[in-house]
């Protein structure tokens, strides 16, 4: 059964990206250099700022996290694993990872970055998670919305927002491929790049108008932080998400 209608709209086919190293990223001109980022041990003092337990892997190089869920009127947090992603280049599967984790059973990364056609270059467009997350839980549940205007329209901001509440009431997260230049970065990233990325939106605060990312990068060691909303619209365009 369908959540929502879909926002029309379409742009080309565009690089996303991955990581080069942890304190590097894949910046404005792409690369074939991936390389795994380095496991933070432990987190930035600020860099799991939601209750969380280790759920597998506690010795290995890229242990998993479950966050715990919350429920409350103005609060929601989904239960999601969260894992540090493996190469620098594999940030759709691992945000991938992280959504579908809301809802079933996960492969490892290897298997989604082969079934999104992820490659050196990164994962070439977010259609392209929309139908692996439609694979693996239900055809038609998920929608590519495009947010091609930078600065975003002021109803495709009112629809993401509408979007993060619904799925995330639902149970359902979100993938969000961003573009994160110098000057308009989340936290942690490094300051003098432009960072093609993508990141999932797992939890929403709507008293603060945040929402919570889970950011494979672990930029400084950010990994499930806290944004605004406002810069989550912002960082977005002229991409787009998967909900």
């Amino acid at each position: 059964m369908k959540r929502r209608t879909m926002l029309t709209g379409a742009i080309g086919l565009t690089v996303a990206g991955g990581l080069m190293t942890a304190g590097t990223a894949l910046a404005s001109t792409p690369t074939t250099n991936g390389v795994s980022p380095v496991k933070p041990a432990p987190a930035g003092s600020n860099g799991v700022q939601v209750a969380t337990k280790v759920v597998s892997g506690r010795n290995s190089k890229f242990p998993v996290l479950r966050t715990e869920r919350v429920d409350t009127k103005v609060e929601k947090v989904l239960e999601v694993d969260y894992q540090v992603q493996e190469t620098g280049y594999w940030c759709g599967p691992a945000a991938t990872r992280i959504a579908l984790s809301a809802r079933v059973e996960v492969p490892n990364q290897a298997t989604l970055a082969a079934e999104l056609g992820t490659h050196e270059g990164g994962t070439d467009h977010i259609s392209q998670v929309t139908t692996v997350m439609n694979n693996r839980i239900d055809t038609g549940t998920y929608y590519t919305i495009e947010m091609p205007n930078d600065p975003p329209t002021q109803g495709q901001v009112d629809k993401l927002w509408a979007d993060v509440t619904a799925d995330i009431d639902n149970g359902f997260a979100i993938v969000a491929n961003i573009v994160a230049p110098p000057g308009n970065q989340p936290p942690g990233y490094p300051p003098d790049q432009t960072i093609y990325h993508y990141f999932s939106v797992i939890g929403y605060n709507s008293d603060q108008n945040t929402v919570l990312i889970g950011d494979s990068a672990s930029f400084s060691g950010y990994q499930i932080y806290w944004l605004t909303f406002h810069q989550l619209s912002t960082l977005i365009p002229p991409k787009g998400y998967s909900a």
